[in-house]
């Protein structure tokens, strides 16, 4: 599917979308049906039956669709514990749930979805057997996180009645569903799996069929850039960490987080998109993980990933500064951007503020310069002694700063740097001279995968934000986010590290060299 062919497509399916009416979802007086009974089998399985259908659960293992049907029963009788369900809901809703014993009993249903394993053929084989013995009208749906949608609906007789339907895990207790389209699912069968999504009380968004669709894809960069600058030593797993948490506003760390979901899950999924991708560098795979994977060191459910996990074991901390004097006062040379919040929060901590024409920096008693990070190093400024400091989130909220140096800045400008932001109560991580620092880069990296997905017809800015919050908690849509800082900005950052890493990684996409220019025609 070309660039066009997917915005149109997309274009056509949001229309009709757009337009959606409750009546567009599936009766639930209609029978829905769950193939495969793991842990997201049973997730959206139960979904559909407190939303009041009837549900059919099937698994082609024998005796694993009563169990399933006990495993969800059980989950009810907790929902009712907690006095989140009465009983007389659950005692209803078990009386829907119907273990199968063959496909044959899913003939009269209206949905069937597929959480059977992610192999292509395995997939293609089990649709193919559905089409045989549903009716024409059944809305046919797999939860695949990694295959394509067009790809497993390509043999089947009806494929414009296809769709994805990507869950998130665990599935009711997390909001968002991408609704997926294949290159031949039709816009009526992509609008009724969407309003039937949001009957169910979730969140739907819409996107085309692409690697990773919107979550898998977008996100790529929050786990690629913090691998990026270990390998680069600029700092440890610890503290990249606790700045994308403390500064970023990110839920956990890419480190953290990567160890939760399985080092070798995580991977599989980032070689995926790459290859996917063609090998676009925008998706290049980390040597590191590739050879944590290979160690075994797996992470939470092998006992030690980035982090160690066995019982009588401490996590590292994160660097931290030890506290510093603070300067009396400093000048702020012209406006400082996105960082600009920073000068209320240094009056209100007593510190002397003087306004000054300039570049958009903060000048120290010594001398130094302390520079918001824009992709550039320290290093590179030999008669100036340039401090960079991290882009936040929400500088009064953050907790916790990055800033960066080279190794020729004096002791006491990096001191006077250093009790600035303590003085304000801000935790203070000084990592290596690397450009972009931690989360300026990740932003910016974020941001532009994101744009270009826009552009490129995936889905639209609203879904990608909405799916990013919903989806993997991001503290903001990337979107969204860098439209406050700036996406002139946020193009020049990118242009800097493309400048020293010149693969193509950090070439601005169109889509965001284009907002850039939009936003300056509008200033």
């Amino acid at each position: 599917m070309t660039a066009t062919e997917a915005a149109a497509h997309v274009s056509d399916v949001t229309e009709a979308a757009d337009v959606t009416h409750a009546t567009d979802a599936i009766e639930p007086s209609s029978a829905v049906a769950v193939v495969g009974t793991g842990t997201m089998g049973q997730g959206i399985a139960q979904v559909a039956l407190v939303a009041g259908h009837r549900v059919r659960l099937y698994d082609a293992v024998p005796g694993r669709a009563p169990e399933a049907a006990e495993a969800i029963g059980a989950r009810l009788d907790r929902l009712v514990e907690k006095g989140r369900m009465d009983a007389s809901a659950r005692d209803a809703a078990r009386g829907r749930l119907h273990p199968a014993a063959d496909l044959s009993e899913l003939a009269d249903c209206a949905l069937v979805v597929e959480a059977v394993l992610e192999q292509l053929d395995v997939k293609q084989q089990l649709f193919g057997e559905l089409e045989k013995i549903v009716a024409e009208d059944c809305l046919l749906a797999t939860n695949t996180s990694s295959l394509s949608v067009t790809a497993i609906a390509g043999a089947l007789r009806l494929p414009g009645r296809f769709v994805g339907l990507h869950f998130f895990n665990p599935a009711p207790l997390l909001p968002l569903v991408e609704v997926v389209s294949g290159f031949a699912t039709d816009g009526t069968a992509a609008t009724r799996a969407y309003a039937t999504a949001k009957a169910w009380g979730k969140t739907p968004v819409r996107c085309a069929d692409t690697p990773g669709f919107i979550v898998n894809r977008v996100a790529r960069p929050f786990y690629a850039e913090a691998l990026r600058v270990h390998e680069e030593r600029g700092a440890d797993p610890a503290t990249i960490d606790a700045v994308l948490r403390e500064c970023g506003g990110f839920r956990m760390g890419p480190f953290e987080l990567t160890d939760l979901i399985g080092q070798d899950v995580n991977e599989a999924v980032t070689r995926s998109v790459w290859e996917s991708f063609f090998q676009d560098p925008k998706f290049t795979p980390s040597l590191a993980q590739r050879r944590l994977v290979q160690s075994g060191r797996l992470g939470r459910k092998s006992g030690q990933g980035w982090f160690p996990y066995a019982e009588g074991t401490e996590r590292p901390e994160p660097q931290t500064a030890s506290p510093a004097k603070v300067p009396e006062a400093i000048t702020v040379r012209g406006d400082l951007g996105p960082a600009e919040p920073l000068v209320a929060l240094f009056e209100e901590a007593g510190i002397k503020v003087r306004r000054r024409g300039g570049g958009g920096f903060i000048g120290l008693p010594r001398g130094g310069r302390l520079c918001l990070a824009d992709g550039e190093t320290s290093v590179e400024f030999y008669d100036q002694e340039i401090i960079h400091f991290d882009l936040a989130l929400d500088y009064a909220a953050a907790t916790r700063i990055a800033v960066s140096t080279a190794a020729t800045t004096s002791p006491e400008s990096l001191q006077e740097a250093i009790g600035l932001f303590q003085a304000i109560g801000k935790r203070v991580s000084v990592i290596e001279d690397v450009p972009g620092m931690i989360v300026a880069r990740t932003v910016a990296m974020l941001a532009d995968i994101a744009a270009d997905a826009v552009d490129r017809g995936v889905a639209s800015a609203e879904d990608v934000d909405t799916a990013m919050r919903l989806g993997v908690n991001y503290p903001a849509g990337p979107l969204e986010w860098a439209a406050e800082v700036g996406f002139q900005r946020i193009c020049d950052l990118l242009g800097e590290l493309h400048e020293r890493y010149p693969t193509g990684r950090y070439a601005p996409s169109l889509g965001t060299v284009r907002r850039g220019y939009e936003e300056n025609g509008d200033s």
